[in-house]
């Protein structure tokens, strides 16, 4: 596991979820630029959390009438 910096730690405990599940669930409904502003950090800080906690961030175009899904692992 990465060790998290005391940055990543407030947030984490301003939320009481670690960053490993919280980030996801929130880049996905709100995308990159408002979870960063929601958490009172520069989209770099962010992309620099994702890469270090080792999540995948994927931008799918689907066509009209299309679908996509999601499969957690485990």
């Amino acid at each position: 596991m990465a060790r998290k910096t005391k940055l990543m730690q407030r947030v984490e405990e301003r939320y009481q979820r670690p960053l490993e599940r919280l980030l996801p669930e929130m880049v996905n409904e709100k995308g990159l630029s408002a979870t960063a502003d929601e958490m009172g950090v520069s989209k770099a800080t962010l992309g620099y959390w994702l890469l270090k906690l080792g999540i995948n961030v994927r931008r799918v175009a689907l066509a009209p009438g299309e679908s996509i899904e999601v499969r957690r692992g485990g």
